[in-house]
């Protein structure tokens, strides 16, 4: 069963104007044609939604429902599917959840992915729809990854969570847990990882991104410098947990003390993601002593500080600490933080470990910042990956970039857009190229509207990957907008 032909039915089905049973919906011709039905009897038997369901509903693995299709017309057409993945959108009514809820149960021997984008949902819903999915005579589920993003979590910050719900989140089938841009408050987010800690839980990913939850663990402040308020039996349950995303929460530094006694608890963490939060140098630097004890166990392999309200101080602190770790970052993003151009030289020095993926867009480097890493760029560098767009580097971004070229031979990916790069740039970048035995794929350079001024038409023509281009640039100055630099 092609994923295209509920894709059409729905669109269909969600016009004012539809009126009538979903299963008798007739799909584009074209589009049966298109899935291997040239026959005209074929395309007959097969074009109404309910008669493709009974041919194929035993071959759909993964489905995209809208509200509108979450019924007992829709459970009825999928009898002989075993569904693996579900996406619900628009979830906002009982009559929405109960026919749901027979689509889940039906499928609740095989259905290990359950996402519900913009709903409107409320603990009496989730309860349901946990329920629906529990084996039979048992609260256990099967269900591996459970999300909800940009929707309405109608209780915000409840006193507790109902026990289907609970049961639910702390099944050991749960690896990855995400509330997205949900509006839950720092209640719901401290009950939700409560119930994670209570449990033996196999949870490895936990996103609780774009909300609002300043405040969420204060309960797990450290009592003093070799104690925390959690005890043996719930630390064990975060030892599994290797994605932390907190992205986007509106946490201060007082939170990153309170995440620097959970954290401890957390020994294989490997992504921390603590982008667009204003948690300033104070705020990271209560995470430095946790940075430190990584010496003496697994490593974080990549922290993410985008829009953290970070100055030169706070970042180079940071990277000195960094540097000196026996197993050092892989990737690392310090994007769209004030730096100037005094944090090149410690950058420099940052280059000289094993960083594979560096973010540096929008830092304020500058020409005298880009001259400094210039010169302080190490013999060899590890880079696999680099972003050092919108960074106003003129042609010492250009010379910049062009012996980092020769001194990475892993070099995959470069973004250097909105550079202001004048147009002899194009020949410093490519004279390296042609000196350099790297494995360079890709290199954008767009925004950079000067560059569009050389004459590039010859310059670029040997240097593709794949027979694409490798090197992006404006086709004209006309063609994009000014990049606008002004605060």
């Amino acid at each position: 069963m092609d994923l295209s032909c509920f894709d059409a039915a729905a669109e269909r089905a969600m016009l004012p104007s539809f009126d009538g049973c979903i299963g008798e919906i007739i799909l584009p011709g074209a589009l049966i044609k298109a899935i291997g039905f040239q026959k005209k009897c074929s395309v007959h038997v097969y074009s109404r939604l309910h008669d493709h369901c009974q041919g194929f509903g035993s071959y759909v693995r993964f489905l995209r429902l809208p509200n509108v299709f979450c019924n007992v017309e829709t459970c009825h057409m999928l009898t002989n599917s075993r569904l693996q993945g579900l996406l619900v959108r628009r979830i906002c009514s009982k009559m929405h959840v109960d026919g749901l809820c027979k689509i889940l149960y039906q499928n609740r021997e095989t259905i290990t992915s359950l996402e519900f984008v913009n709903c409107n949902i409320s603990l009496d819903f989730f309860d349901a729809i946990c329920d629906s999915l529990a084996m039979e005579g048992s609260p256990l589920h099967r269900v591996k990854h459970f999300a909800v993003r940009s929707s309405k979590l109608i209780e915000s910050n409840p006193a507790s969570l109902p026990q289907k719900l609970v049961s639910f989140l702390s099944s050991r089938s749960l690896e990855s847990l995400s509330f997205c841009d949900d509006h839950i408050g720092r209640n719901y987010a401290k009950l939700t990882l409560m119930t994670v800690l209570d449990t033996s839980s196999a949870l490895s990913t936990l996103e609780l991104s774009d909300n609002n939850i300043s405040g969420w663990l204060s309960d797990f402040r450290c009592k003093s410098a070799n104690q925390t308020s959690l005890s043996p039996e719930m630390s064990k349950s975060l030892q599994s947990l290797r994605v932390l995303n907190l992205r986007g929460n509106n946490l201060s530094k007082n939170d990153m003390e309170d995440l620097r006694c959970a954290l401890v608890h957390m020994p294989v963490l490997e992504i921390l993601d603590l982008a667009d939060n204003a948690i300033g140098d104070e705020g990271i630097k209560s995470l430095i002593p946790w940075f430190v004890k990584t010496v003496e166990h697994v490593p974080l392999v990549s922290l993410i500080l985008k829009n953290c309200n970070l100055s030169c101080s706070g970042a180079s602190e940071l990277l000195e600490v960094l540097l000196e770790l026996k197993y050092p970052l892989t990737s690392l993003s310090l994007a769209d933080n004030d730096l100037g151009s005094q944090i090149a030289p410690s950058l420099g020095d940052f280059l000289r470990s094993s960083v594979k993926s560096l973010d540096v867009r929008d830092i304020g480097l500058g020409s005298s910042g880009f001259l400094e890493l210039r010169i302080n760029v190490p013999q060899i560098v590890k880079l696999i990956s680099i972003n050092m767009s919108e960074n106003r580097g003129g042609i010492q971004a250009a010379e910049f970039l062009g012996e980092l070229i020769s001194k990475a031979p892993e070099l995959l990916t470069v973004h250097a857009g909105y550079n202001l790069m004048p147009p002899e740039s194009l020949n410093i970048i490519c004279s390296a190229l042609k000196i350099a035995k790297g494995k360079l794929q890709h290199i954008d350079l767009m925004g950079n509207l000067k560059l569009c001024l050389a004459d590039h038409a010859s310059i670029l023509a040997e240097f593709k990957h794949n027979g694409k281009p490798m090197v992006l640039i404006p086709a004209s100055a006309s063609q994009e907008a000014p990049y606008d630099d002004d605060p």
